[in-house]
C-alpha cells in the first residue's frame, strides 16, 4: 500500500538505502540517535503526564486553602496529594508555628518581628529551590539530546562524506552514481539528528515554561 512515507522509507531511495550504503560507523551513529529518539518522547510523554497531575493537586491544594478561615488551619493530614504549593505552605506553616507566636496561658497572640519573617521567607525560598530541583528531574536528557544530537549527526555526515570522497578517489571515477550512495548516507546522520534536536528543544522548552508557571 502506498503512502506518503513510502519514497522516504523505500529501500532503493530512501532512508533505507541511505542507511544501507552508511559505513559501521554511519549505522552506529543512525542506532544512537534512534536511541535517542525513543527516550526523549519517553521522559516527554512522562514529564508531561507528571505536570498534569502536579497542577491537579495544585489546585486541589488551592480549593481547600480558600475554603479555610485561617491561613494555617490546613496540614498535612488534610487529603492532600503531594504538590509543590502544598511543600511550601507546610515549610511556612511550620516555621511560623514554631515561633509560637500564640501564649498558652492567655490565648494571645504576637506578630512576628522582622528578623522571624527573615527566616519564614528564607525557608520558603529553600522548598521552592526543592521543589524546582525535583520538577528539572530527568530534564537534564532533554537538554543532552537538544546539544549533543546536531553535533553527532554533523560528525557522522562529515565522517561519511570523508569515507565517500576516499572511495571515490580509489575507484577512480568522478560520476554521480559512484558518489551519491556515500553522501546520502552521510546525510543521514544529520537527517535523524535533526529529528531528535527538534521535538527535544520543542518538548524541553514547553515543559520548562510550565515548571516555571
Amino acid at each position: 500500500m502506498y503512502t506518503i512515507f513510502s519514497p522516504i522509507l523505500a529501500s532503493d531511495s530512501g532512508l533505507l538505502y541511505a542507511f544501507s550504503h552508511s559505513d559501521l560507523l554511519g549505522q552506529l551513529i543512525c542506532i544512537v540517535l534512534f536511541i535517542f529518539s525513543i527516550f526523549t518522547w519517553i521522559v516527554m510523554v512522562n514529564k508531561y503526564c507528571s505536570m498534569r497531575k502536579l497542577e491537579e493537586a495544585n489546585n486541589r491544594f488551592l480549593k481547600a486553602f480558600r475554603e479555610k478561615r485561617s491561613p494555617l488551619s490546613l496540614n498535612e493530614s488534610s487529603n492532600l496529594a503531594y504538590c509543590p504549593l502544598a511543600a511550601v505552605y507546610l515549610a511556612a506553616k511550620n516555621r511560623i508555628e514554631a515561633f509560637h507566636l500564640v501564649d498558652r496561658a492567655t490565648g494571645t497572640r504576637r506578630a512576628l518581628s522582622d528578623a522571624e519573617l527573615e527566616i519564614v521567607k528564607s525557608n520558603v525560598e529553600q522548598t521552592i529551590e526543592d521543589q524546582l530541583v525535583k520538577l528539572d528531574k530527568s530534564m537534564i536528557f532533554l537538554q543532552t539530546a537538544v546539544s549533543a544530537s546536531p553535533f553527532l549527526g554533523l560528525f557522522g555526515t562529515v565522517w561519511g562524506i570523508t569515507i565517500a570522497f576516499t572511495n571515490l578517489a580509489s575507484q577512480g571515477k568522478a560520476d554521480i552514481s559512484t558518489l551519491a550512495p556515500g553522501v546520502s548516507g552521510a546525510l543521514l546522520t544529520t537527517v535523524i539528528a535533526l529529528i531528535v534536536a527538534i521535538p527535544s528543544l520543542v518538548g524541553y522548552n514547553i515543559i520548562t515554561a510550565a515548571i516555571r508557571k
